[in-house]
């Protein structure tokens, strides 16, 4: 099972965003029990709270449910259970640089290195701006959603598609 970790700075906007553009992604590949998904924030002033109202709304008129989502801060535990922690911008990406055992850095990235349209590797924040804010974030999510899942497949965490529940005939 691969584990992927969204986080952004208080886990209401952009990684819940990322959460659920990602997790209808992989079920709609077929590989829903092998992939564990989830996301959390740097700061701990949202704890507890539903995904923005905006974040919920663009990503409705998309067809991505946010709502059963609960923010969260980024746990200790986090950087050795999953497998990509998934920074949503350079300030998120050194807030868990400097939070993280040195040993396990190597599984921090940032989410937009699998974007194939997007140069800038910033998801923007959209809090303090209007729903057109949401809707970038959502077109840069997917992009990047799409070249994750693909960097799943090419690397093996991810057996070819259309493969998945089938088991080895060996």
């Amino acid at each position: 099972m691969s584990r992927i970790l969204f986080v952004c700075t208080g886990n209401i906007c952009r990684s819940p965003t990322a959460e659920g553009v990602f997790r209808r992604l992989v079920e709609q590949a077929g590989f829903k029990e092998l992939v564990f998904i989830d996301s959390a924030g740097t700061h701990d002033g949202q704890v507890g709270s539903p995904p923005d109202r905006r974040a919920q709304l663009a990503a409705a008129a998309r067809g991505y449910d946010l709502s059963g989502q609960q923010a969260r801060e980024v746990r200790m535990e986090d950087f050795e259970y999953f497998d990509f922690v998934l920074a949503m911008d350079s300030n998120n990406f050194t807030a868990l640089a400097q939070k993280c055992p040195p040993a396990l850095r190597g599984k921090i990235a940032m989410f937009m290195d699998f974007s194939e349209r997007f140069a800038d590797k910033d998801v923007p924040d959209p809090y303090f701006g209007g729903l057109d804010g949401f809707e970038q974030v959502l077109d840069r999510v997917e992009d990047a959603a799409h070249g994750l899942l693909r960097h799943l497949f090419d690397e093996r965490y991810l057996p070819p598609a259309g493969t998945a529940g089938k088991r080895n005939s060996r």
